[in-house]
Order: structure tokens, then C-alpha cells, then sequence
């Protein structure tokens, strides 16, 4: 299960990684954003893509039914920009999960995504960064680190290049730690 709000290409890579074994699946990919890529891109891989407004998120149970009826394994967060609810998080205790693009606990929170993120670190002038994938709790980007990876930043790197290099790591890892997740006595 996979909550994403734009591009989708981290959902893209996570279903293909896991329609590749038969150990696991992606079973749904849920957006709050109506126009998202990510929702093409499930549906192109047939994987059941669908919709959801802040309401169904939040005021009702609409969101919290499905995944209960749905019984996922892991909750991942991929490019998912609201903050998750507490009620979900309760019905699925460290079963959530997100990856941030920096070494966290550095430049995580409320806006912090994206190319913001690319921004601040090349204006802070770090001389690495890299990727933070993490259980999710109330509050952005605060939760249990699970796992780093790093790359370093050149003099003449750009916001574009960092995020390329984020992408990089994001694309390697992100599924592997999810087999781990979902199987940890097997060497994934």
C-alpha cells in the first residue's frame, strides 16, 4: 500500500520491484492529489489507484475503512505531503512508513520537501546529504530512523543535480527496505 501526492516515481519503482518477486505486492496506491502522476502511473502497472479528499482522510473513516478491509502489511509513504492521522497510525502501529530526501533529523518538517529541501542544503553549504527512510508518527518527519544512505555535494552542484543524486538513492533503496520490513529473517 502506497500514499503518494505528485510524480509517483518512487511508487513506480517500489511496484516494479515487487511485481519482479513473489513475496510481496503492491496492492493500492492512494493519492490525495485528483491530477497526480503516481495514479496513471498504478493504473499502468495495474495496480489499483485511487483518490481521496482531505474529508475521506481525516472527518470521516473513509480512508481508515479501506485500509482496514484491505489489511496492508506496510503503510508506505512515498511523496505523501500531508500529515498522516493519528487514527490510522493507531490501527496500524509501526506499520507506516516514509522516506524523507535528507539525513533527517536535519532539515525535516512542515515544508520541508522536495526542492525545498535541495535548496536549503546547497544554501547551508553541507558537504553531504542523502535520504531518511523512517516510521511515521504525528509530527513531520520525526519518527524512528530505520535507515540512512548518503551521497556527497560538490562545489558545483546544483538543486537539480542534488535531486538527482536523492533519486538515485531513493530508487536503490527505498524497496530493499521495504523487503527487509516485510521479511526480516530473509536476506533481501
Amino acid at each position: 500500500m502506497i500514499f503518494a501526492s505528485g510524480n509517483g516515481s518512487n511508487a513506480e519503482n517500489i511496484i516494479k520491484y515487487f511485481q519482479a518477486r513473489d513475496n510481496a505486492k503492491v496492492v493500492a496506491v492512494f493519492s490525495n492529489n485528483r491530477t497526480a502522476k503516481v495514479l496513471r502511473r498504478a493504473h499502468d502497472l495495474e495496480v489499483k489507484a485511487l483518490h481521496f479528499d482531505r474529508e475521506a482522510l481525516y472527518d470521516s473513516d473513509d480512508v481508515l475503512n479501506l485500509l482496514k478491509d484491505m489489511q496492508p502489511d506496510l503503510i508506505v509513504l512515498a511523496g505523501f505531503l500531508w500529515i498522516f492521522p493519528k487514527k490510522i497510525l493507531k490501527r496500524f502501529p509501526n506499520k507506516v512508513i516514509n522516506i524523507h530526501p535528507a539525513l533527517l533529523p536535519k532539515y525535516g518538517g512542515k515544508g520541508m520537501y522536495g526542492m525545498n529541501v535541495h535548496k536549503a542544503i546547497l544554501e547551508q553549504k553541507e558537504i553531504e546529504t542523502g535520504i531518511s527512510i523512517h516510521y511515521v508518527n504525528d509530527k513531520y518527519d520525526e519518527g524512528k530512523i530505520i535507515f540512512q544512505a548518503t551521497t556527497g555535494i560538490h562545489p558545483d552542484d546544483t538543486v537539480e543535480s542534488i535531486a538527482e543524486k536523492i533519486h538515485d538513492l531513493e530508487h536503490e533503496n527505498f524497496p530493499k527496505v521495504i523487503e527487509k520490513l516485510l521479511f526480516p529473517k530473509e536476506d533481501a
